[in-house]
């Protein structure tokens, strides 16, 4: 198996609309497709971060909640890379995105903080 990294991530939204400007509009994702799957009453929006990686958007109609917050069997949060944390808290701040305070990893020494999406999807923000 050559593995060569991550392609993509995908995300289930209560509300799809609310979902799609925090990725891309406070996130600043960039958005590479949208389509109306009408066999399934679903969105599916791509959006992509600067290195290529992606983060599928998906409606359904009433999809059950995350079970919890972040302890749950499965993923557990995705993080983000950032080369200024404190700028991208200063932005997410303005938009009205709390954030936790900011924490150093004890191995590697780099400072993170963790924030939620609009249906409280534990993101981090890691500065590498």
């Amino acid at each position: 198996m050559d593995l060569q990294g991550l392609h993509h991530v995908a995300i289930i939204a209560s509300d799809y609309a609310r979902s799609k400007r925090f990725y891309a509009e406070v996130l600043g994702l960039r958005v590479v497709a949208e389509h109306y799957r009408a066999e399934r009453d679903s969105w599916k929006l791509d959006l992509a971060l600067p290195d290529g990686t992606q983060v599928e958007l998906f409606s359904f109609p009433s999809p059950p909640p995350r079970v919890s917050r972040p302890e749950a069997c499965g993923l557990r949060h995705l993080a983000l890379r950032v080369t200024d944390i404190d700028a991208a808290i200063t932005h997410l701040q303005a938009h009205g995105v709390a954030t936790e305070p900011v924490r150093v990893d004890e191995y590697t020494g780099r400072r993170f903080t963790f924030f939620a999406d609009p249906d409280d999807l534990p993101l981090e923000l890691y500065e590498g």
